[in-house]
């Protein structure tokens, strides 16, 4: 086994030790190869393709769900990721609105996208500056990218939203790079890296899937970007809302793990105990942390988060998507995101 540097608190993996818990991947991978595979599926679901970690986590508190990530971690996953076949194009510089105190939830009266699509079934999207993948460079058994996130509108500037699983699995995952507006190996606005990384205690505690949503600091790696620069200054950012009701018109997006842009599908969301339910088929592993976003402005692009793909069964089956609801545990969440460490 070839060894990596193992920071304090870092959990280390031995030649022979088990593999630590892994977290099951969309639900409907699973299932669909259940049969072919002659396994036995029922209740909690066997995950054929499963995080793998490779030794990359960290302990940090999960008492109170939160982690500061060592910079040499980050500037390293970094670094990673861009010796491999992706290329820095900086994009035209965009037009970004500052949003005032109070705006980073929903504004009433925004013109919404229509409702639903025909056919319910995720397609090709073109990318969005605030959303991006989460990538996890280095052998830890993922595809390179796992995950969806994006920046959401926050007083410091370098917030990012996501499912807690994508960041959280009986620690927290150190290889973590994130790049917003991503499509076909381009990086249009560089890659970003977590400086923290906040989950609800309960999520760190025993997995609970009303509390499957993670807020990432993130800042530019070493020799990368201007000093100091902020992600929310360069790509915009959603709008993010508490408490949302169900019955919202509402356009899911995500990055499928085997695909180099994004996909989206619009429909109206279901509040159900604890979740909201989109009803959509096409969003395949990799979309978890996937944004629900309403009132999407079609000037900009930009719209309101009222979930991420995960909650429920990690993001629900072949033809539903979940999110934990966004009520006040997560409000409170997000609060101490933007305070937690400053």
């Amino acid at each position: 086994m070839i060894c990596c540097r193992i920071p304090v608190r870092r959990q280390t993996i031995h030649p022979g030790s088990p593999a630590p818990a892994t977290p099951r991947t969309r639900r409907r991978v699973a299932l669909g190869l259940c049969a072919a595979l002659g396994l036995t599926c029922a209740g909690t679901v066997l995950a054929v393709r499963a995080f793998a970690h490779g030794g990359y986590l960290a302990s940090g508190d999960p008492l109170t769900g939160s982690y500061a990530e060592e910079a040499a971690d980050g500037d390293a996953a970094a670094d990673a990721l861009l010796s491999g076949p992706y290329t820095e194009r900086p994009a035209p510089p965009r037009a970004i609105t500052r949003m005032t105190a109070g705006q980073e939830t929903a504004v009433r009266g925004k013109p919404a996208e229509p409702p639903v699509s025909q056919p319910l079934q995720a397609a090709p999207t073109a990318a969005s500056a605030p959303i991006g993948p989460l990538f996890s460079p280095g052998n830890d058994g993922d595809a390179d990218h796992h995950c969806t996130a994006s920046v959401v509108h926050s007083a410091t500037r370098d917030l990012v939203v996501t499912a807690a699983h994508c960041v959280y699995d009986g620690g927290f995952r150190t290889n973590l790079v994130f790049a917003p507006g991503y499509h076909d190996g381009v990086v249009p606005y560089g890659v970003w890296v977590p400086s923290r990384i906040v989950v609800d205690p309960r999520w760190a505690d025993r997995r609970d899937e009303d509390h499957d949503v993670a807020f990432l600091r993130v800042r530019r790696p070493r020799g990368s970007g201007p000093a100091g620069q902020r992600v929310e200054d360069l790509t915009g950012a959603e709008r993010i809302r508490f408490s949302p009701p169900g019955g919202l018109p509402t356009r899911t997006v995500g990055y499928p793990d085997d695909r180099e842009t994004p996909v989206s599908c619009r429909n109206t969301t279901t509040a159900v105990p604890g979740q909201l339910r989109f009803d959509c088929a096409g969003f395949p592993n990799g979309t978890s942390g996937g944004q629900m976003l309403t009132a999407v402005d079609p000037g900009t692009g930009l719209g309101t988060v009222t979930g991420v793909i995960g909650g429920l069964d990690e993001g629900g089956d072949d033809e539903t998507s979940y999110s934990s609801w966004f009520g006040p545990d997560i409000a409170a969440l997000y609060r101490r995101a933007t305070t937690d460490g400053a």
